[in-house]
This record gives structure tokens, sequence and C-alpha cells, in this order.
């Protein structure tokens, strides 16, 4: 597909009256930058006409534009593509604006299947950014155990509060088989809406069996599309991370699916990485992302923050790395159960990592920079403001502002080469989404002819991170100029207002769902040789079992 577009593009060229590169108007002409493409290995100072949305010419020609941009010093690249980014709200894209950033998609927890039509709709000529969002594990998981209406399942940043403040069963519950087939057809539901795939939190499910993940992914595999995991036990030990990516990578492998292995710079990063290179040697479509920091943030009700498993079986200290972003403090064992008792969506800092590993997870080749930017809570409407000032927003951890620059930053420190940076946060994980079948990916993250005008543009040798864990809303420097779908979003480092030319990133809607209801009946006569005891939805309903 992406070598008839390029077929296809160069026919129109040929078809039109000869007019030289010189000789025209762009829209956009951005002249004398260095042009770094990550798939064909392109480098060089060229200059780079836009018009009608898309890359029209590259050329060593003097071009002339509507607007004209000097990027002379300056690197053009392809806009950056974050696969995992919650604050999927006006303010929190102007933060990705400033990173970078050209499209921004929640893949991790995703949309309320019921809801991901209503979800595209919401953000249909109000975005600045390309968006997009799969179909959610943990909201349909919520809705069978807690029954909550299905006006407070939306996304993360509307209804994470919602239903992970309203009781632990969307977390605890091991589901029979009723609930199980009605949360699988409220996910299938998402796909047929044009959901990417689907976004599975597994790792805040204690309740959820070995089975009950199968079948999630066994959903997106009949689609074809990647399901996105924060894996199970994660955080946890080298040896328990890896098998929580050995769950997910041994099912896609099994469905012929494809996967993505949410921020897997956790112990056991390793390994993880061993198996996704050799995999993908192998012809699986799997990746996995990473962002720059040792510390994570995640709701204080998280499972795996318990005092059972974050004390008591991986020795850490709530004293030492469990913070309160908005006051610096860290927790005690007493603050911490009382929180949880009172605010348990309450957004807490937890740092988890050595800090030395940064710069080697920034270059494992093949890996995909995702934020994982987290939200303030609220609708589209009444989310925090626009305008506000950066100073002003309440802190959040640095990852919000800070991923790409970071990155970027570290490279120069650290030698890296620039162009496997810039592969990194752009054209890799273009390359692993088109490779599903999501035609907008196949023309995104490259800058060639022909090819969707999403350009960010900056400078390599003072492109920086400014946000720190103290102040995690100082926005990246040394980004001047962002370009979406062929308009300039941010003109020298300052966001413009009332810009939209974000485009929905999704696969067609289907007429009709393809989730059939699972039975015990029909799985044990096509399964099985011989009778076992197949209780429930998952295998024996006993904690010890999962």
């Amino acid at each position: 597909m992406h070598t008839f577009i390029r077929i296809i593009v160069a026919l129109m060229v040929l078809a039109s009256p000869h007019v030289s590169a010189s000789d025209q108007i762009y829209d956009i002409a951005i002249n004398g930058g260095r042009v770094m493409d990550p798939e064909t290995g392109f480098d060089a100072i060229r200059n780079v006409g836009i018009t009608d949305g898309r890359i029209a010419t590259i050329t060593n020609d003097h071009i002339d534009g509507k607007e004209t941009i000097n990027a002379k010093g300056l690197v053009v690249s392809p806009g950056f593509i974050d696969t995992h980014f919650h604050w999927t709200r006006p303010i929190g894209y102007k933060f990705a604006l400033r990173d970078g950033v050209t499209t921004a998609m929640d893949l991790e927890a995703g949309a309320y299947g019921l809801r991901v039509d209503e979800w595209y709709a919401m953000h249909s000529g109000r975005s600045q950014v390309n968006y997009g969002t799969s179909s959610g594990h943990e909201f349909a998981r919520t809705k069978v155990t807690q029954e909550l209406p299905d006006e407070d399942l939306l996304d993360a940043p509307y209804s994470v509060v919602k239903g992970r403040g309203a009781g632990i069963a969307w977390a605890d519950e091991v589901l029979d088989i009723e609930k199980g087939n009605r949360m699988l057809s409220i996910i299938d539901e998402g796909l047929r809406q044009g959901a990417i795939g689907i976004a599975s939190t597994v790792g805040y499910f204690p309740g959820a069996t070995a089975r009950e993940m199968f079948e999630v992914q066994r959903v997106g595999a009949r689609y074809g599309r990647p399901t996105a995991v924060h894996l199970r036990y994660t955080p946890g030990t080298a040896t328990t991370e890896a098998n929580g990516a050995q769950e997910i990578l041994t099912n896609a492998i099994s469905l012929d699916a494809p996967a993505i292995i949410n921020h897997f710079n956790n112990p056991g990063w390793e390994l993880v990485q061993e198996l996704l290179v050799r995999l993908r040697g192998q012809g699986h479509n799997v990746w996995g992302e990473i962002y720059p920091y040792a510390a994570g943030q995640t709701t204080i009700n998280a499972a795996f923050v318990r005092p059972e498993n974050w004390v008591d079986t991986l020795g850490n200290r709530y004293e030492e790395t469990m913070q309160n972003p908005l006051t610096g403090e860290f927790y005690t064992r007493e603050k911490y159960e009382q929180v949880l008792a009172e605010a348990p969506a309450t957004q807490i800092v937890l740092y988890k990592m050595d800090p030395s590993a940064i710069p080697d997870w920034c270059r494992l080749p093949g890996v995909t920079y995702a934020s994982d930017a987290m939200m303030m809570p609220g609708g589209w409407d009444d989310s925090l403001p626009w305008d506000t000032a950066y100073e002003d927003v309440p802190n959040s951890h640095p990852r919000l502002a800070g991923t790409h620059g970071t990155c970027f930053r570290l490279s120069r420190e650290h030698e890296i080469p620039l162009m496997q940076i810039i592969a990194a946060s752009s054209y890799n994980a273009a390359k692993y989404l088109g490779d599903t079948g999501l035609l907008s990916m196949r023309e995104r993250g490259r800058i060639q002819e022909g090819m969707i005008a999403d350009i960010t543009i900056f400078n390599p040798k003072t492109v920086k991170d400014n946000a720190t864990y103290a102040k995690g809303t100082m926005p990246t420097t040394g980004i001047p100029y962002v370009v979406v779908n062929g308009k300039t979003v941010v003109r020298n480092s300052v966001v413009l207002k009332n810009v939209f030319p974000g485009q929905p990133i999704r696969f067609p809607v289907e007429e009709e769902a393809r989730f059939k209801p699972l039975s015990v009946e029909e799985w044990r006569n096509k399964k099985l040789s011989s009778p076992v005891r197949f209780v429930g939805y998952g295998g024996l309903e006993r904690e010890h079992t999962h």
C-alpha cells in the first residue's frame, strides 16, 4: 500500500503541467534545513515544499511559500508520534506540541468500547494534533464488575477517577463466563467502531486470569489489531516483569496478532528487549515503548503498590519511593493507608529504577518513545483551560512535558545517533502500526515527497527537556516549529491558538461485530481430547491459581 501511494503521487505529478519547484508558491516553504528521514536514511540539506497538507517537494532548488520557515541550522524531522498519551484534552495536547508531538494516541488505557465513535467525534475539528484511541480493557471490566453508567465511562481523563474511585471489583474480581463474554463484547464493539487496537492495563487487575488476557487478545486478533499492555506484575522484579511480557508475547504469537509492550523501562528490560528483537526477526509485529525516567506515575490504589507486594515482596519503603507530585513529600505507610481510604484515585510518583539505565533505554534499537503523559481529571470542556500558564498547571511527572526533549538531550550527552532518536520518536511507531493495516500511519513518520506533512523542526544542538520532578510542567525548548497536516501549529516555540488541523487516526467503522460469545462446552469440544476441570471464566476461582 505504501508503494501504491507513492505511485499514485508520482502519476499525479507526471499528469500535471510541468512547473519547476522554484516556480511554485507552496503553502509552506521550509528552507535550508537538514532533512532527516528514518525510513530511507536520507540526511542532507534540502528545501521542503508543502501543499494541501502533503510534502510536495524535497529539493536543492530555492522555493517560496505563502509561509516561509528559515530552517538553517535546524533538523527537519517527521512529526513525533506518541502512542501512550493519556491527557487527551486541549491543554494536554499543548504540552505534546511543545515536545514535538504531532500525533498523540492513548493505546494503553484507551476509551470505553461503546463510546469510541463518540470519543473521535469529540475531537473532530477541535484538536491541534492527530488523535487516536484503542478499546479499553479496564473500562469494559469496570462496567461489568461495578455497573457504572455508560456516561461515566469514556477515557482516562474522564473515567479513571470515577472507575477506580468506585470500588475494587474492577481490579480484584475474577470474572465468570457471563461477565467475561459481556466484557469482551464491549471491547469488540470498540474495534467495530474503528479503535486502533485494544488497550489493556492488566497489571492493575490481580483478578484477571491468564484465560481472560488470552481472550482479550483474541478479540483484537480477529481484526488483526494490536493489544497494548501494561504488563502483569509491573513494576516487579526482573523475573516477574519478563514473565508478564512472555504472557503477552506468547498469546500474540499463538494468535498471529500484533502486540505492544508498554513502558518496559522496568526491571527485566534487557530480556524483554531481546525477546522483542528476536520475535521481530522472525516476522512478528511486536514492539515496546520506553520513557526516559526512573520513576513512574500511577494512582495510589494500584494493586502493585499494596504493602504486601511493594513492601513485603519487593522490599521497598514508601518513605523512599512513593511521592506526592503536588507537594514533593514522600508517603509513610500510615499516610498511604489514609489517602487510599479517602481518595483512592490520587496520583503518585513511584521511584522504581536506577537512573543510570536511562541512556541505554534511549539507544535500544526498534523501541518507540512514548510519554505515558498523565492527566488531570475532566471532560473536554471542563478540563484545565488551554491558555493556563505552564508554570500554573498543577505539578505532574516530567514525562508529560519532557519525554522527547530528554531523549534528544541524551543523544548529545551519550553519543546516541540522531537518526536513531528520530526513528524512535516517529518512524518506528508509524511502521509498526502501518503494518497492522492502519493506512493513516503509512503516510506519517516519514519525510518523503507525497507523505502527509506532519513535521517537527528542532535545533539538534539545543533541544532539551526543562521538566523536573519538582516542576514537571515546564515545556521542552529547542523545537521552534511544528507542522500538523500541513498547518503550522507551533511557530517560534509558541503554540498557536485556535488552529485545529488534527485528524483522526483510526480504522474504518465496520457494519458487524466479530466477537462470538464463549462457552465452556464449545471450548471443551474443540480443544480437549480428554475431560478436564474447567470452572468459571479462566480457571479455578481461587486467588492462588491466577
